[in-house]
């Protein structure tokens, strides 16, 4: 790919480094981060789950003010990707390494994901450039493509304030699973949003503050 080559992709009007260890950026994920910022508080603590190069995360942080942010990840070559993108921007962001909630503690205003989404069965039918280049953990959201936002979704809320919300990019046609999942959880006030495209994109909530719930 040209970013591997170049070693960098522009997102949200920002440059980041990126290596075949993350994700690299796309356009539909500024429809996250743009909605994201029309919620975002300026002092509001974030917490960016599946964070790749820090994009999304690194992004909040300079379009807002006086707000903490952290992201996790389970690939530690990831997580100094991030780590370095924080540093060329002069963004101060905690960056751990785990699988999902893993290690995180306490309570955030804000969790944002774009987690693996492709079903593993189509992983091989994915254009060359985004099959052979990037990482696979990135990319395979198990057999239905559905397996993170399950997880994610059921223990968000412990990590949450009462009236936090939880953001998702999805995958096309993901929507209407995702919604069901969150409102299942004890979110409220669920919305689709989509890019400009017109496809569904992005799936957000209201925590409602009661207790989590497993979803199968």
């Amino acid at each position: 790919p040209l970013q591997h080559i170049l070693g960098f992709q522009g997102f949200m009007g920002l440059k980041f480094q990126v290596t075949p260890e993350v994700l690299i950026p796309r356009q539909d994920t500024e429809t996250l981060a743009e909605e994201v910022l029309r919620f975002l508080h300026d002092g509001m603590r974030i917490l960016d789950v599946c964070t790749g190069s820090g994009c999304i995360l690194l992004s909040l942080l300079r379009y807002s003010n006086d707000c903490v942010g952290v992201g996790c990840d389970i690939s530690e070559a990831a997580l100094k990707v991030a780590e370095e993108n924080a540093r060329r921007l002069g963004l101060n962001a905690e960056f751990i390494q785990g699988n999902l909630f893993e290690n995180i503690t306490g309570k955030y205003e804000m969790i944002v994901s774009n987690p693996p989404y492709i079903e593993s069965g189509e992983i091989p039918n994915l254009m060359e450039e985004v099959r052979e280049h990037d990482p696979l953990t990135a990319l395979d959201g198990g057999e239905d493509g559905l397996f993170f936002y399950r997880e994610l979704t059921a223990k968000a809320g412990e990590f949450l304030y009462p009236g936090g919300m939880l953001f998702f990019e999805i995958g096309c046609g993901q929507a209407e699973a995702v919604s069901g999942y969150m409102r299942k959880a004890g979110y409220r006030d669920v919305t689709v949003c989509q890019d400009l495209a017109g496809l569904d994109r992005v799936v957000y909530g209201v925590w409602s503050g009661g207790k989590t719930c497993l979803i199968n």
